[in-house]
């Protein structure tokens, strides 16, 4: 397991919508855009499923996934890879439901995608573009 760094985590808390890449286990990619994405750890990613179809459908056949880290305000990019599972009950379920109702009632908070970070890449500009930081 990656552990992020006190720049990364900064960059990550940064960022306001996440695009989250996933593939079915035949390969066919899916990227979505996540507003309730949390540092759980500095090693885990919690990642709300209020709406998701195709995202969520390609982790249970394939749980790898990645999240992209990027905005005016981050100073960088970053792609953070990593091993997903899904939640649907449990401790850490009901506090990301909790942090999702708080925002709004309206969001369903169904499932808890835990993202185990595996590696994290630069993704800006330049010759060091896709360049694994860890």
């Amino acid at each position: 397991m990656a552990e992020l760094t006190d720049e990364m985590k900064e960059m990550f808390q940064k960022a306001s919508v996440y695009p989250l890449a996933t593939a079915s286990r035949a390969g066919e990619p899916n990227v979505a855009p996540m507003k309730s994405v949390w540092l759980a750890d500095d090693r885990t990613i919690w990642i709300a499923d209020n709406y998701m179809k195709k995202s969520l459908a390609n982790m249970i056949e394939n749980p790898r996934a990645a999240i992209y880290v990027w905005g005016p305000e981050t100073n960088g990019c970053l792609q953070i890879k990593g091993d997903a599972s899904i939640v649907a009950s449990g401790p850490d379920y009901e506090t990301m439901r909790a942090r999702v109702k708080a925002i709004s009632e309206r969001f369903p908070a169904k499932s808890l995608v835990v993202l185990k970070i595996t590696g994290v890449f630069t993704c800006a500009p330049g010759d060091e573009a896709g360049r694994q930081l860890l």
